[in-house]
């Protein structure tokens, strides 16, 4: 998504999108809906929980315009399935009428994957930190097998030189603080920059955070690759146990050696931990300005955009400076 999402010609259509366009497409493609169906918590896509007739539920997913091609999504949908195939926990779409996993409805694309229960975990202890990293491990043992050119790569130039130049050339952040900011983000660059030299990338989840998890009796199970990227490993490890304090490092550590039962860990990737989570602090803010002519992300964001929302960003991308400087 290069533009703001209110200049997309399915902009209207996206937003508009009702539960009986839904019911429409989802029999299209499966048994018929009973009428039941929940609108599921998703700032990204339009997501629904719909019940059939033999009371089965799926869930259909409607993707923003604008941001994937039709062949970004079907990386995803390939890497899950890749996935699947070597029994790793994930949820993969199920394959449509045609044969394919993404139609589209009025030039919306759509898919439809098995609805799935479980409980997302509020905090990891050493047992779910060996089973997660041993399951990580496998995941990224499958995403090294191909590259992907179809996906982003993650670097400082995707995530970080990028964002920021749609920012400065939308006029996003105030002219009071706008030389602060993009002095701090180019520091910044040139200090990550030569850390990423020379490091493996591999197709990874990309948001491999605690929200993205459920948990049951039988372990975990992996959710919404809607981010996926070719990418360090590392990112999915740091977005597991994001905490840089003492216990955050021991963590990891006990996630990393339960990884390399089946994985060897480059240890140079752990500093590129700090620039990750400063490219995620970039693109989180970009992320919202992409999608400003969204109501719901006014609603939602009504912090974004002040002079106070600014002025946090510029001290927490210092405070990353400094971190960074002091690693180095």
């Amino acid at each position: 998504m290069d533009k703001p999402f209110g200049q997309h010609p399915l902009a209207g259509r996206f937003t508009e999108l009702r539960p009986e366009h839904v019911f429409d497409v989802v029999e299209a493609h499966s048994s018929r809906c009973t009428g039941r169906f929940l609108v599921l918590n998703s700032y990204e896509n339009r997501v629904f929980r719909l019940e059939l007739e033999d009371t089965s539920f799926v869930v259909a997913k409607f993707y923003r315009p604008g941001r994937w091609t039709k062949d970004t999504i079907q990386a995803e949908h390939d890497f899950l399935r890749d996935l699947e195939e070597m029994e790793i926990p994930v949820v993969a779409p199920i394959a449509l009428s045609h044969g394919g996993t993404i139609d589209e409805i009025d030039g919306i694309y759509f898919s439809i994957f098995p609805s799935f229960g479980g409980r997302a975990p509020e905090e990891l202890d050493r047992e779910k930190l060996e089973v997660l990293g041993r399951y990580l491990a496998r995941m990224h043992n499958v995403g090294a097998i191909k590259e992907d050119n179809r996906r982003v790569r993650l670097t400082p130039t995707s995530y970080g030189e990028a964002n920021l130049q749609f920012l400065l050339e939308n006029e996003f952040i105030p002219s009071a603080l706008r030389e602060n900011y993009e002095i701090t983000v180019q520091s910044l660059l040139k200090y990550m920059e030569p850390l990423f030299l020379d490091i493996s990338y591999l197709r990874v989840h990309g948001d491999c955070h605690l929200g993205n998890l459920l948990w049951t009796p039988g372990g975990p199970t992996f959710l919404d690759f809607d981010d996926m990227v070719m990418g360090p490993a590392v990112q999915d490890i740091w977005m597991l146990v994001p905490s840089y304090d003492t216990y955050g490092q021991q963590d990891r550590e006990i996630l990393l050696d339960a990884y390399q039962t089946f994985r060897d860990f480059d240890r140079r990737e752990l500093r590129l931990i700090e620039p990750l989570r400063t490219l995620r602090f970039l693109h989180y803010s970009a992320w919202i300005a992409r999608r400003w002519d969204d109501p719901v992300f006014k609603e939602t964001f009504n912090y974004f955009g002040t002079e106070q929302y600014w002025q946090k960003e510029v001290q927490d991308l210092r405070e990353q400076l400094a971190r960074l400087m002091h690693e180095l």
